[in-house]
């Protein structure tokens, strides 16, 4: 794993060259990993029992803690996006994980914290105009008019701001683990790259994937309150 991002083959589609690159296929093979997962999962809960016991409990467990986790943070009245962000915590916390054994992680690529943090953005917009409609569009000229320009960049700049955060944190762990392989000998990398790799994929990406999606929820509650 280096710091670069390698670009393993391209395609040419009419006359545009497209290339697809480490992240791409990473992100592809997470994508099919979760998918497989929730495969597994709806197979296994299809003898739903009353009183859940064993993987129906413990699946039960975790997506409650969820749900729960949202109501708390945007209320009852905004719970219902609790999928999208359960979707996109999960995403975001295996490609920290994965990144343990080896693979680069696509939140390393700058490419991938802005999508998310993008669609944050449409989804704030579309809550706050869902819910607070013409009010919503008065916030960006207040006190006054003159501040259009002011609170129109302060909103754009939150997916910015958002994704850079993720973006920088993930990559400092990559760059510190690429450096440590490069400039020690062997016979020191046993062992102790595991307490690296503990620390920036497993904490530091846990605690990441946490702020990212606590504060895309703020920002949705700021919206559409």
């Amino acid at each position: 794993m280096g710091l670069e991002i390698d670009n393993l083959w391209s395609i040419e589609i009419a006359g545009q060259e497209f290339w697809i690159t480490e992240t791409i296929v990473n992100t592809w093979f997470i994508m099919l990993l979760l998918i497989v997962v929730a495969i597994i999962t709806r197979i296994k809960l299809r003898k739903f029992k009353r009183v859940p016991t064993g993987f129906q409990n413990a699946i039960e467990a975790v997506v409650e803690i969820f749900d729960n986790f949202v109501k708390n943070t945007l209320g009852e009245k905004l719970s219902y996006v609790a999928p999208w962000f359960f979707m996109v915590f999960m995403f975001l916390l295996w490609s920290a994980l994965l990144s343990v054994f080896g693979l680069r992680a696509p939140t390393a690529d700058w490419a991938t914290t802005f999508a998310f943090a993008f669609v944050s953005l449409i989804l704030m917009f579309y809550m706050g105009f869902k819910h607070q409609k013409g009010d919503y569009l008065k916030t960006f000229f207040e006190p006054h008019f003159v501040f259009f320009p002011m609170n129109l960049i302060g909103e754009l700049a939150k997916p910015v701001s958002l994704s850079f955060r993720l973006f920088g944190n993930m990559l400092s762990g990559t760059i510190i683990l690429t450096l440590y392989y490069a400039l020690t000998p062997v016979f020191i990398q046993i062992g102790i790259p595991s307490l690296l790799h503990a620390f920036f994929d497993v904490i530091i990406g846990a605690l990441q994937t946490y702020i990212f999606v606590i504060l895309s929820l703020m920002y949705v509650k700021t919206a559409a309150d």
